[in-house]
């Protein structure tokens, strides 16, 4: 069967408010023992498969979970043991899964790669959880009949290493599984749970969790970005379209956002949400007509949490990175780890926002809910997709024009600052270096923008074309795109790393060394922006 279910990690100032509401008189408390099995490279853990034997309290329960669609549902098996069968095991000490229960059911397809009797003799348990387990049955009220029901679970207890019983790691989470009736149910209660008690979304399994005990690993790696869609073909609908690209960006973002609310995560994961963000505002924006579902009020959240996050991620890699390069040519050691511990919002506050968490529940209500419910159900993406991709292009096209008319004169070395006037100087100097600067951000984000594009209509694009030039030219603009896309990136890191030792030189002189490093870049860097930006427009076609 499929399980529908989210879970959540418990911040420790609302823990007793939250156990206010959980522990009430119809609540039950169950003490859960769980052995999990896998083969010591963890060959399941690697296909997504977690499998355990468990005692729920007089009942020993064998479950096996796997694939799902990386949100909130998944393939669940359980299987009620025989008690007399797991107390003679129990008593060799030989407590194993069995994996022939599993031959003519829905999880089978999941176990379809391994050679079943080998992958059994190759079993061992790893890691056991120790769970103190409180559930209470959530029971909406309403007119219609609905039998929507939920059970609520709360996890406290420890997972302990199989070998190693010194080795343990904390359980303090809270599930919403669906029993039955509507899925908006499960997603409303839980924006209520989450908004009233400031509940951080987690998709790191148990499993996961044991796994990196073992391994004695931090987190796991920061989760990179799908290539592009899947479950899509010509026939896909508007409303189907945008939900599988949501759903496309949700699985780059989660994985990340979970290590930073967990507190166990790197640069490596702040940078890849911020660029998740990234991608999901592009689909938001340029595919808005798609749906009467997307609500306006994510796209400001998202930007702000992108930016929070990115603003952490440049300081930090300028510290860790930039300086030591600068130094390998002769820059004096500017210090960073203050101006890093002065920040008054770091990625874990960023991402364990209220607002923040609230936005990822209702996209993934969205990417959830059913498309043939809208009013575009019937209207192919396929045909609104090229006029999508030219409306982009035409921004692309406004906003690499305003940039021209707007760029300081001194990024290019067309003017020097001894031609230039005193009065451009005093006057007009900061306020054109400004709006320069704000011209370049809005064709970066313009550029992206159409690049995920492309990225995300890329199945349609390959194949909705019958004409071979058609093809090799939206292949050339993506190219193209891609390379004027990471020259931006390149230049708008530059302008920040010199804004950032400019700063700092008001305060330590020496790091004028740094920002005048960064303002030849910045004249090094224009001209060949130029001709990729030139070689973008080239590439602009009619579709």
């Amino acid at each position: 069967m499929q399980e529908i279910e989210l879970k959540f990690l418990v911040p420790e100032a609302r823990l007793k408010g939250l156990m206010r509401q959980a522990k009430v008189k119809s609540s039950q408390t169950t003490q859960m023992a769980a052995h999990y099995y896998d083969t010591p490279d963890q060959q399941l853990a690697q296909a997504g498969i977690g499998l355990r034997i468990r005692k729920e309290g007089d009942t020993w329960v064998q479950t096996i979970k796997a694939g799902g669609d990386g949100l909130a549902a998944r393939l669940e098996h359980n299987a009620t043991l025989d008690p007399e069968h797991v107390q003679a095991m129990l008593a060799n000490n030989a407590l194993m899964p069995d994996l022939s229960i599993y031959k003519d059911t829905a999880i089978a397809p999941a176990l379809a790669s391994f050679k079943l009797k080998k992958l059994t003799k190759n079993l061992t348990q790893l890691y056991i959880t120790d769970v103190e387990r409180t559930t209470r049955l959530l029971v909406e009220d309403n007119d219609e009949g609905a039998d929507n029901q939920l059970e609520m679970a709360y996890d406290y207890g420890e997972i302990v290493h199989g070998n190693d019983d010194a080795l343990r790691d904390r359980i303090q989470e809270i599930e919403f599984e669906l029993v039955s009736g509507d899925i908006d149910f499960l997603f409303t209660t839980a924006k209520v749970w989450c908004k009233r008690y400031k509940l951080c979304l987690s998709t790191i399994t148990k499993a996961e969790r044991g796994g990196l005990l073992i391994t004695g690993q931090a987190h796991n790696p920061a989760v990179t970005a799908a290539t592009q869609l899947s479950h899509i073909d010509n026939h896909t609908s508007m409303p189907a379209f945008v939900r599988a690209a949501v759903h496309h960006c949700l699985l780059h973002m989660l994985p990340n956002s979970s290590a930073i609310v967990s507190g166990r995560y790197d640069n490596a994961h702040v940078l890849q949400l911020a660029i998740g963000i990234t991608r999901l505002h592009a689909a938001l924006q340029a595919f808005a007509s798609f749906s009467d579902e997307i609500n306006p009020d994510w796209s400001p959240i998202l930007e702000q949490t992108q930016a929070l996050l990115s603003d952490y991620q440049h300081l930090t890699h300028l510290a860790s990175t930039v300086e030591p390069h600068l130094q390998q040519y002769g820059a004096p050691a500017i210090e960073w780890a203050a101006d890093i511990d002065a920040m008054k919002v770091r990625p874990m506050d960023a991402v364990c926002a209220n607002d923040f968490q609230l936005t990822l529940l209702e996209l993934i209500a969205f990417a959830m809910s059913d498309p043939a419910l809208e009013p575009h159900a019937d209207k192919s993406a396929k045909d609104a997709l090229t006029a999508v991709l030219l409306k982009q292009q035409k921004a692309f096209l406004q906003a690499e024009e305003r940039l021209q008319h707007k760029i300081h004169p001194c990024l290019d070395g067309a003017e020097s600052e001894e031609s230039a006037t005193d009065d451009t100087k005093k006057n007009g100097g900061a306020q054109d270096t400004q709006e320069s600067q704000q011209a370049l951000l809005a064709l970066n984000q313009q550029v992206t923008t159409l690049y995920h594009v492309h990225e995300f209509a890329a199945p349609f694009l390959k194949k909705g074309h019958k004409k071979k030039k058609v093809k090799k030219k939206l292949k050339r603009q993506r190219k193209h795109l891609l390379k004027a896309k990471q020259a931006l990136s390149h230049y708008d890191d530059a302008m920040r790393y010199g804004q950032h030792y400019q700063q700092k030189s008001a305060t330590e002189t020496p790091a004028l060394f740094g920002a005048g490093w960064f303002a030849a870049t910045l004249k090094t860097q224009y001209k060949p922006l130029q001709k990729r930006l030139a070689k973008v427009k080239k590439s602009l076609i009619s579709i």
